[in-house]
């Protein structure tokens, strides 16, 4: 007889630029491997062919003429595809998915503060998303200039993208969206300061997946 295949957890981080969310990303999803766990590591905007290509024309800054709205309706796009191509099937194998972005970053870029209405943004989220929601999500929460400060020491010189180069104003009105969303949803989000060390905010990240999900 045939053993079923253990549906896999997913996992997402969420935070304002310069919060962390790759490097925490990387470092989870190394401790799960090294604790036997199959590991699918992804990203959004992106994480299928299709939706990298959408990626590309987000960050460009090509939509933004078009305003907040047509922003969310191309992250859905980019989203549907991705979840249809890529995390549903990890989760079906068993794998643990680990998402650098989901679908707070657009309640809280678009929404809180682009001013999309939460009810369109909710809709789109039950044709895109459905049940794939993660069972935690990071929100890495850091003082918005803080978070600037680490973005330009990290670009050198390079150019900021659509979303990194916006004023300090819409940064903070993005932070406040987040944690608004970490108090509607206490069960799904929790909130790590990360303003700590990158080593504190690992361990703070780990000994939550330690006693919800239990890896």
């Amino acid at each position: 007889m045939q053993q079923a295949i253990e549906i896999g957890r997913f996992i997402t981080f969420e935070g304002g630029e310069g919060s962390g969310k790759s490097t925490q990303v990387n470092i989870l999803a190394e401790r799960l491997s090294r604790s036997g766990r199959p590991v699918f590591v992804t990203r959004e905007p992106g994480g299928s062919p299709a939706a990298e290509n959408i990626r590309e024309v987000l960050l460009s800054g090509q939509v933004a003429q078009f305003g907040p709205l047509a922003e969310s309706v191309l992250f859905a796009t980019a989203r549907a595809d991705h979840i249809e191509n890529a995390i549903q099937g990890a989760l079906q194998q068993g794998q643990w998915v680990i998402c650098d972005r989901f679908v707070d970053s657009t309640r809280a870029y678009q929404g809180a503060m682009g001013g999309v209405p939460r009810a369109l943004i909710n809709a789109l989220e039950q044709l895109t998303v459905g049940p794939v929601m993660p069972d935690i999500t990071f929100i890495l929460d850091i003082p918005a200039e803080e978070g600037l400060a680490r973005v330009s020491a990290r670009a050198e010189g390079q150019d900021l993208d659509r979303f990194e180069s916006q004023e300090l104003m819409s940064h903070e009105r993005i932070r406040r969206g987040f944690l608004d969303i970490a108090d509607e949803e206490p069960g799904r989000c929790v909130v790590v300061d990360a303003s700590q060390p990158e080593a504190m905010v690992a361990e703070d990240v780990w000994e939550t997946v330690l006693q919800r999900l239990n890896p």
